[in-house]
């Protein structure tokens, strides 16, 4: 979650509610409504998100099934979400409903009291069903048995990359996702080098600690494994002028497991008059007709002036 703006934070209280559907479609560009396309990317519908529930925001994490019926979220403040997803005639995202909710466990089976314990940032879903998270003021990955209901079983840890506690708070490990080799790719949102951040590959016992090239102002928020091997990564930057941006590259398959520095390919940018927010969240499956579907979730940091924004776009080929 970005700290720059902390008059914006409004705490919530931790409390369960019924939860009325509240959706709203929204389109690409208000200022041009019959855009669809941006750089390599054509929309696929999107909607405001805002739940009667105290819990719901912060959202950081994002996972699609395979069929894009579930969507799995989680906060920053330590919960999970599922959001059941409709779509209208043409296969754009018409409609989301919010499914069961939760908390997520410690390792000793208890709910996190602590903001530097609860602070989710990424996960990735396991061949297995079972889900990897990352954590990043305390950095850490647990891996969360697949159970019904999600994540009702206290998980069991990772080794932590080589070096990660040298990074800051705040900047640690904000993307992962599963290569195509099984394989997680780990990036840090900022390691403070300038014009890299840490980059680990491993698998989840040995590690090798690599770099992830920076674009800035632009810094990496989340990552998705694409069809093809490759991965797709959503950059963030934000201004008190210009407001959020985000951008997305692609990297290589190739180019990551040759390791060493990895410079990402940009796909396309996402900054005004576009619709956009803090995205932080994203999530990749093929449509039933073949398209590439990347699905994007804004974190709102529990904030009156900010949204929380589902987006779906398709990658031209």
């Amino acid at each position: 979650m970005h700290r720059i703006f902390a008059l914006f934070l409004a705490p919530l209280a931790l409390l369960i509610l019924s939860c009325a559907p509240r959706a709203q479609p929204v389109i690409l560009n208000e200022r041009a409504p019959a855009q669809i396309n941006v750089g390599g990317l054509a929309y696929r519908g999107g909607l405001v998100l805002d739940f009667d529930d105290d819990r719901f925001g912060g959202l950081s994490a994002l996972d699609i099934s395979a069929d894009g019926k579930v969507a799995t979220a989680l906060s920053d403040g330590g919960s999970w979400f599922e959001l059941n997803l409709s779509y209208d005639s043409r296969g754009w995202l018409s409609q989301a409903r919010q499914g069961r909710t939760g908390r997520l466990l410690a390792e000793d089976g208890h709910v996190p009291k602590r903001k530097s314990d609860a602070d989710s940032e990424s996960m990735v879903r396991l061949p297995d069903g079972s889900v990897i998270v990352s954590f990043e003021i305390d950095p850490r990955l647990l891996r969360y048995a697949a159970t019904e209901p999600p994540f009702s079983m206290p998980p069991s840890a990772l080794a932590r990359p080589p070096g990660v506690g040298r990074v800051p708070g705040n900047k640690g490990m904000e993307a992962l996702t599963l290569l195509a080799d099984g394989q997680l790719l780990v990036i840090a949102e900022n390691s403070g080098y300038g014009d890299s951040t840490d980059a680990w590959i491993g698998d989840g016992t040995n590690w090798t600690r690599g770099r992830y090239v920076l674009t800035p102002p632009f810094l990496p928020t989340g990552a998705a494994l694409l069809p093809d091997g490759d991965v797709v990564v959503i950059e963030r930057r934000v201004s008190l002028l210009g407001g959020f941006g985000s951008r997305l590259v692609e990297l290589k398959a190739a180019d990551i497991a040759a390791g060493g520095r990895l410079t990402g390919t940009e796909i396309a940018r996402l900054e005004p008059p576009l619709t956009v927010d803090n995205l932080e969240g994203i999530a990749v499956r093929k449509s039933a007709d073949g398209e590439t579907l990347i699905y994007l979730i804004s974190d709102d940091n529990f904030s009156l002036f900010q949204r929380t924004l589902l987006l779906v776009f398709a990658l031209e080929e």
